[in-house]
């Protein structure tokens, strides 16, 4: 495969913030309307446990990316404790549904207690167990495959996904710039392998004639890979 992503020798990742955190900070400011009492309580807890939620700017992207394709059937590899999944659920609207994978038994019981005072829960099939599996035992196609898992693990996620979407869907990767360490030489990695499996994953979206894509760089870099239509 041709490499298309050239890194310069830079050494020291941990200032490469993709959006100048006081553009990021203005943004913020702009999404007062977005204020929930379970957003905040969900926001709260991804601080005190340290724990990677996508945050409320990328939450208003995928909610608009949703709604700007009526988006009615989502399926998400790797949903945490519903933080992704509220704005999805928003978007997909009474009649929609999204799909949620998540491993851990006790993020799908908290998903359930803020999906649910959100009004949200019935849009949502919470599935506990590994994404791969719950992905291979659900049928048809989806409006938007959505994927924040282990970072090792997205390769092959987009190649389970990228056939399951249907003709201008969407194909939605939060992480891909990975704190800058893609576009680095001299990064130092969180897991063995990850970054790697990153860089890998975008060059093969982009490299894919069947997919529009761009990244959008806002806080770790989200990319969106539209499925191209034959008409």
């Amino acid at each position: 495969m041709t490499n298309t992503l050239k890194s310069p020798n830079v050494v020291n990742p941990s200032v490469l913030a993709p959006v100048h955190p006081a553009i990021e900070g203005y943004m913020r400011g702009l999404l007062s309307h977005t204020d929930h009492a379970v957003l905040t309580e969900m926001e709260a807890l991804a601080e005190k446990n340290n724990f990677p939620i996508v945050g409320r700017l990328v939450g208003v992207f995928l909610e608009t990316m949703a709604k700007s394709i009526n988006a009615k059937r989502v399926f998400e590899f790797g949903s945490g404790y519903g933080y992704s999944a509220y704005w999805f659920a928003k978007a997909v609207g009474a009649t929609g549904q999204v799909i949620c994978s998540e491993a851990d038994l006790l993020n799908k019981d908290k998903a359930e207690q803020y999906l649910r005072t959100a009004d949200l829960w019935d849009r949502v099939d919470f599935q506990a167990g590994m994404a791969q599996d719950i992905f291979a035992q659900t049928d048809g196609l989806f409006d938007i495959c959505y994927n924040d898992v282990d970072k090792g693990d997205y390769p092959e996620i987009w190649l389970l996904a990228k056939d399951r979407i249907r003709e201008g869907g969407l194909y939605i990767a939060d992480n891909v710039l990975w704190r800058g360490r893609v576009a680095v030489e001299g990064y130092t990695d969180v897991f063995k392998g990850w970054t790697e499996a990153i860089r890998e994953h975008n060059e093969l979206i982009f490299n894919d004639p069947d997919f529009d894509t761009f990244i959008n760089p806002t806080r770790d870099g989200v990319i969106v890979a539209r499925k191209k239509t034959t008409d």
